[in-house]
């Protein structure tokens, strides 16, 4: 066949040539080694952690090497694109620090080799379309629906694999004559790749991530243009990758199965092919077994979960961090304060099986995280947080600023702050019962005797002075705990409970459920001095009334 006419047949207007394109789009000038990476998602309006894992993975093998990071918008399926799906996505990972140098942008395209949104470039792809079919290596096909669904039914009956290949490729050596009958017909086609490859055979590639795998030739002539003249994914990754100069191509495993039919497709367009780096899924413990993570089964999929759960931007960072490089865990408790771009990331420290995602885990890393924060931080970002999420509860820090931000304070600093918060769901649960509209009082513990406790109660009041320092404070409530013939002294206590009704850490708690409601609470002597004495003594005889 004359495939230089054939070209000319399919593609009649596309005069563009590929060295033109080549001229259009330079090689970048960037240092020696800089890796050239992008993030390529589909506008479905989902974003998910994986999304986070594979930016975080392309963000530091660019930024790190000096290279460029990239945003490209994989929009050639149209039926699942999603109205505005863009701009969440485009917001949703500079809110978690992955930071675009060029691509998509909010309000179109940033950079020198766009356009970066795939359904803009589709005369790009025309242009090395058709420099295929001059080669022989890609053609039209006519079939329909129907006929496609029969073939594969056909194959389903005969247990073969599926797909177009071989002689259910029925229009792969069709002559020029079929072909031009079926376009003057105006019969709709696809552009499909005349694979050379064969299932029996089998060669050796080494993945970034993966290592060395031995992998079977792909021989399906798969579609390269849509009757729409859209490309599919497989075609438009290949041009646009080399286009925009791409050197490492990070995507999640599933891809896999794909590596042959892209590996031929570079091969034949004669373009460089890039490094992949195939990272495993998330995973997460079902029972004693392990599975990934589902769009449908975990919540903590979905990008949108960890702010409504109040976790903070850098928590959730840090998390991925050490799921990445295992490394990374003790570069942190060895250097507490420095900025995370100071830690050598390194691809080759992936998990090849994929990471286990652990929820105690991430709160423990948000623990740390907020315990390292100033009390001016921790007041703006539970505002932000509130305000969003519990809008009665931001008000109430809105009205005094300066007394919510002293109880935010307590135990905050030092060598070893307090870890009471591991979200900003945690706040109000923390610090509520310090407004009077949000406390509300736990039971006191059931194995004392209601007139112990009230006795306790009691002689606290008789005695309590507001300019009381802490030690002369706790001294006091030693001296109503050895009154009422509990242990004062903890050691003395633990090493004969017997002789006692209780220690002086069941008395603390019986002010502490009378002040706080709660049985666990910032240290006792200042929630008192924050409350106030007529507070701290309202709340006490209000307790007393329940005995």
């Amino acid at each position: 066949m004359d495939t230089i006419a054939l070209a000319k047949l399919l593609f009649p207007n596309v005069t563009t040539t590929p060295e033109e394109l080549e001229e259009r789009y330079p090689a970048r000038n960037v240092p020696e080694g800089a890796v050239i990476t992008r993030m390529a998602p589909s506008p479905t309006g989902f974003v998910h952690l994986g999304n986070l894992v594979q930016g975080l993975v392309s963000e530091r093998m660019a930024h790190q090497s000096g290279g460029v990071l990239f945003l490209r918008v994989e929009d050639t399926d149209a039926k699942r694109e999603v109205a505005g799906a863009v701009e969440v996505l485009i917001d949703t990972l500079q809110h978690y620090g992955i930071h675009f140098d060029e691509g998509a942008t909010k309000d179109g395209d940033a950079g020198d080799y766009g356009p970066y949104r795939q359904r803009q470039r589709a005369d790009i792809y025309h242009v090395y379309a058709k420099k295929l079919v001059e080669q022989g290596d890609a053609y039209p096909c006519f079939c329909t629906e129907e006929e496609l669904a029969a073939m594969h039914a056909e194959q389903e009956e005969k247990k073969v694999n599926f797909g177009y290949y071989g002689a259910y490729a029925v229009w792969r050596d069709r002559p020029i004559e079929d072909i031009q009958a079926a376009l003057a017909a105006g019969k709709p086609w696809v552009l499909r790749f005349r694979s050379t490859g064969s299932i029996e055979n089998q060669f050796k590639y080494t993945d970034l991530v993966k290592g060395a795998l031995t992998i079977t030739e792909n021989d399906i002539d798969h579609v390269l243009l849509k009757s729409d003249g859209i490309p599919t994914y497989h075609f438009a990754h290949a041009v646009d990758d080399h286009l925009m100069r791409t050197t490492h191509v990070v995507r999640g495993d599933e891809w896999l199965p794909s590596l042959p039919f892209h590996l031929q497709l570079f091969r034949a367009l004669g373009f460089k092919t890039p490094k992949y780096v195939h990272i495993g899924p998330l995973m997460k413990m079902d029972g004693t077994s392990k599975r990934k993570l589902s769009k449908r089964k975990d919540p903590e999929l979905a990008l949108t979960y960890y702010k409504a759960e109040g976790f903070p931007v850098r928590a959730v960072y840090e998390y991925i961090m050490t799921l990445l490089n295992s490394n990374y865990e003790d570069w942190r408790k060895a250097n507490p304060t420095a900025p995370s771009d100071d830690f050598k990331f390194s691809y080759k420290k992936l998990n090849p099986a994929g990471a286990l995602f652990d929820y105690a885990k991430l709160c423990d890393v948000s623990k740390n995280e907020i315990a390292r924060m100033d009390t001016e931080t921790v007041y703006t970002l539970a505002l932000e947080y509130a305000e969003e999420f519990d809008p009665d509860f931001a008000a109430v820090l809105r009205r005094d600023p300066a007394y919510a931000k002293r109880i935010l304070a307590i135990g905050r600093g030092g060598k070893k702050p307090r870890k009471d918060l591991a979200t900003w769901k945690d706040v109000k649960p923390y610090m509520g019962f310090f407004y009077d509209e949000f406390f509300a009082s736990e039971c006191f513990p059931a194995q004392f005797d209601k007139a112990a406790i009230r006795s306790a109660l009691e002689k606290f009041l008789a005695v309590y002075d507001f300019n009381d320092d802490a030690t002369v404070w706790f001294n006091k409530v030693k001296e109503i705990t050895t009154a009422l013939g509990f242990a004062a002294d903890m050691k003395e206590y633990k090493a004969e409970p017997e002789k006692f009704g209780g220690s002086v850490a069941d008395v603390s708690t019986f002010l502490r459920v009378a002040v706080t409601g709660k049985t666990n609470s910032p240290d006792l002597y200042t929630v008192m001095q924050l409350l106030g004495y007529d507070r701290t003594v309202a709340r006490i005889r209000a307790a007393m009334e329940t005995l």
